[in-house]
């Protein structure tokens, strides 16, 4: 009867979050899901592209979370989790970091030829 209860009692405070933020609303779903508007596709695969997804990918098959459900791991405090999203954050502050760096390298580099 508990375990029942919890459900829902989840399930509840769950549908309350979607009816607040208004994803109950049809429209505002799949404009949502609809990300080929929002997002600009890159035409050339470069270096950092490549090492990017590379390096995404290899941190996804050695901690065995995807980046989303990591965050609600946390919730259990378990070491990997925490481990994880730790090495996800240093990852992203560095992704904002070294790609500005990296421009202004190659655009120098370009400029002296």
């Amino acid at each position: 009867m508990i375990a029942q209860l919890s459900a829902f009692g989840a399930g509840l405070l769950f549908g309350i979050g979607l009816w607040l933020s208004g994803m109950a609303n049809p429209r505002k779903v799949l404009d949502f899901l609809d990300v080929a508007k929002k997002i600009e596709l890159r035409k050339e695969i470069d270096a950092p592209l490549l090492a990017g997804a590379a390096i995404f990918g290899i941190g996804w098959g050695i901690g065995g979370y995807c980046p989303g459900p990591a965050l609600t791991a946390l919730s259990n405090l378990s070491a990997e989790a925490l481990v994880f999203v730790a090495a996800m954050v240093v990852g992203g502050l560095f992704a904002r970091i070294w790609p500005s760096d990296f421009s202004a390298r190659r655009a120098g580099s370009l400029a002296q030829r």
